[in-house]
């Protein structure tokens, strides 16, 4: 193999795994609560409120 088939077949590859990284979005993914925090955070750890 020349340069430049192995630059091309470089390429090819490098774009082939570009595409296969994509994801889309789905109606879950917007379905978490960033604004507001959960109802686990700012305690001490091991000392939960009964009831929670």
């Amino acid at each position: 193999m020349n340069t430049k088939t192995r630059l091309i077949a470089l390429l090819v590859l490098a774009f082939g795994s570009l595409l296969a990284g994509c994801t889309s979005r789905t109606s879950r993914d917007s379905s978490i609560p960033w604004t507001r925090p959960a109802t686990w955070e700012g305690q001490i750890p091991g000392l939960s409120q009964p009831g929670n």
